[in-house]
C-alpha cells in the first residue's frame, strides 16, 4: 500500500490537521498529498507551475476535496478534474461542512464519486475520514493506468 497516494485539498488548518491525525488513526500508511487552495490541487494534478516537472503518472488513488476552496472553490477543481482524459476517472470524495443541497446536487451532477459532510465534533470527523481513506485506498479498486 505505500505506493498510493491521497491528495487531501483542505485550506482549513485545523481540518487538514484533524484529517491527517485521523487518517493516521486509522493506520491509513499511504502518502498523503496536502494542498490548500483549488488552484494549487490543479497544479499539482496536472504538474504545472510549482508542481511542474512532477511525474504525471503518479495519480492519488483518491482525492478528499473541500468545497469552500480560495482560489478555485472546489467544484470547479471538480468540473476540471472530470473535463480532462487523464484524471477523468479519478475518484474524488466531496469532503465539506456544506449543507446546502445546491452543492450536493452540484457534486454529483459535476462527477463526484462520494459527498461527506465533516461532522462538527473531531470524533465523529475522525471517524468519516478514516472510513473514506480505508475504503478508497485499501477496498475500491481503480482503473488500471493508462486506461
Amino acid at each position: 500500500m505505500g505506493d498510493k497516494i491521497l491528495l487531501l485539498v483542505e485550506d482549513d488548518p485545523n481540518d487538514e490537521a484533524l484529517a491527517l491525525r485521523a487518517l493516521r488513526r486509522h493506520n491509513v500508511k499511504s502518502e498523503i498529498i496536502v494542498v490548500r487552495d483549488g488552484a494549487e490541487a490543479l497544479d499539482w494534478l496536472f504538474a504545472r507551475g510549482s508542481h511542474a516537472g512532477r511525474d504525471t503518472s503518479l495519480l492519488p488513488q483518491a482525492v478528499l476535496l473541500d468545497l469552500k476552496l480560495p482560489k478555485v472553490d472546489g467544484l470547479e477543481v471538480l468540473r476540471t478534474i472530470r473535463a480532462d482524459p487523464r484524471t477523468r476517472r479519478l475518484p474524488v470524495v466531496l469532503l465539506t461542512s456544506s449543507k446546502q443541497d445546491q452543492d450536493l446536487i452540484a457534486g454529483y451532477d459535476l462527477g463526484a464519486n462520494s459527498y461527506v459532510r465533516k461532522p462538527v465534533d473531531f470524533a465523529h470527523f475522525a471517524d468519516a475520514v478514516g472510513q473514506v481513506g480505508l475504503y478508497w485506498l485499501l477496498v475500491n479498486e481503480v482503473v488500471p493506468a493508462g486506461r
